[in-house]
């Protein structure tokens, strides 16, 4: 199988961190795996114009980044890491609409 073939059967974020041969503390990615695997997405989307062509190349660069977005969530939360639109949005906004603008 091919890297791109493994990276396509790895589905939680315990697999990805489990096949780069990270370690990891279960208790912070129970909370935080969709972040990080959004993360480690969001950095490979990144850099991918300068991935390397070398599978065992791009195979290290992909245990970085994965490592990286899981340290991310190690030192912070996800609150803070702000990953998902949600958490990016400011306070609500009150908008007016008025009865006239309303049509049935």
């Amino acid at each position: 199988m091919s890297f791109e073939d493994d990276i396509e059967e790895l589905e939680a974020a315990e697999d990805f961190l489990q096949y780069f041969e990270l370690e990891y503390d279960p208790s912070v990615v129970h909370v935080n795996r969709l972040h990080i695997l959004q993360r480690f997405h969001d950095y490979i989307s990144k850099g991918a114009s300068h991935m390397p062509e070398d599978e065992d190349s791009r195979k290290q660069v992909y245990r970085q980044l994965l490592a990286r977005a899981y340290q991310d969530f190690v030192d912070s939360d996800a609150q803070t890491e702000k990953v998902f639109k949600v958490f990016k949005m400011g306070e609500p906004q009150t908008v007016f609409v008025s009865l006239g603008d309303i049509q049935t």
